[in-house]
Formats: C-alpha cells, structure tokens, sequence
C-alpha cells in the first residue's frame, strides 16, 4: 500500500541559534508539536539527525533520508550560526490522518503564530506525493517535489490538502476540508 510523503519548509525571520526569545520559543514549541504529532494516528515515520545535535541540518547524517536539500529559493545561512529555517519530511498513511494532525490541536496553535517566526515569501511551504511501500523519500525528493509545485501548481506528481490526489493519480478531496486556498507563506 503506497504511503504519503510530505515535505514542509519554511524561511525563519532569524537564524535558529538566535538567543532572542522569539527563536527559543519556536524551539519550544517546535519539540512540543514533534512529540505530539510522531503520537497521532497515521503517522509512520520522519526524518531525524541521527546524532539529535539541535539546530544542525546541513552536512548531518540523515540516514535513508539522504543529504539535506533546501529549495533554491533559500537564500540565508548554512551553518549552524547562521542557518535560518524550518523543514520536515515524514510519512503518513493517507492524507486525512495528515490533515487532522496539522490542522489540529498543538499544531494548529503554532500554525496560528507562524508569521511570528516565518518570512512570507511567495513560495508553498509544503508539498504532498505519493511513495510505495518501503520507500524512504529523501529531502531531495521534498525539494523537488516543493519547487515542481511552485512552477506547475498541484498534480499527481505533487499536490496540496486542497487540490489532492489519490494514489492511483486520480484528484479527491478530504471531507470537511475547511479553507478553499493554500496557505502560502
């Protein structure tokens, strides 16, 4: 049975070893919004550092993941000072577990402040497609994927919660969806 990738990215206002109380409190919360989500029905899997070293993404070992990737709209730092972003890959069994995860509870609360911590910029945050079993998507694949959606909006090949796609390729909605738009930060 084919699994459901889902890459998110975002630019933060500031780097990420930024002492000011608004990055620590992103941290926070972020840590909070990982726990709670690895627990909700549907989620199978996400990308983690294999050391857990906070803050390093680039040049860390993500294991099957491969090599961290950032879209080529990213423009700021890539070190452990000056790295200033937010990204996720993971996997879920279909997407309304994933939509009921996002869109709720502690989650939501944080998608709530998320123009405290993030730069609108233009571009879509996250992307969707649709992988077989045992496979692993990489942060390559999420880049892509993301990047394909910008240039040619939502396909089979890489879609949204609001213009899905089954996995047979075929369009489908999530019932009692809510907003009719993409957010786009």
């Amino acid at each position: 049975m084919p699994h459901l990738a889902l890459y998110t990215f975002g630019v933060l206002k500031s780097p990420l070893a930024d002492p000011a109380p608004l990055t620590h409190e992103f941290y926070d919360i972020g840590e909070a919004v990982y726990r709670k989500i690895g627990q909700h029905p549907g989620y199978l899997a996400r990308a983690e550092v294999a050391d857990g070293d906070r803050g390093v993404l680039f040049g860390a070992d993500w294991g099957a993941w491969g090599e961290f990737a950032v879209p080529t709209w990213y423009g700021k730092g890539r070190t452990p000072e000056t790295t200033a972003l937010a990204a996720t890959l993971s996997l879920w069994t279909d997407l309304r577990p994933a939509f009921d995860a996002v869109y709720t509870g502690l989650h939501r609360e944080a998608l709530n402040r998320r123009y405290d911590w993030f730069e609108r910029t233009g571009h879509p945050n996250y992307v969707f497609w649709w992988v077989s079993d045992g496979v692993i998507p990489t942060w390559q694949d999420g880049v892509c994927r993301l990047e394909h959606l910008h240039d040619h909006g939502s396909a089979p090949h890489a879609f949204t919660f609001h213009h899905s796609f089954a996995p047979d390729g075929t369009p489908t909605r999530i019932k009692g969806m809510g907003p009719k738009s993409d957010q786009v930060c």
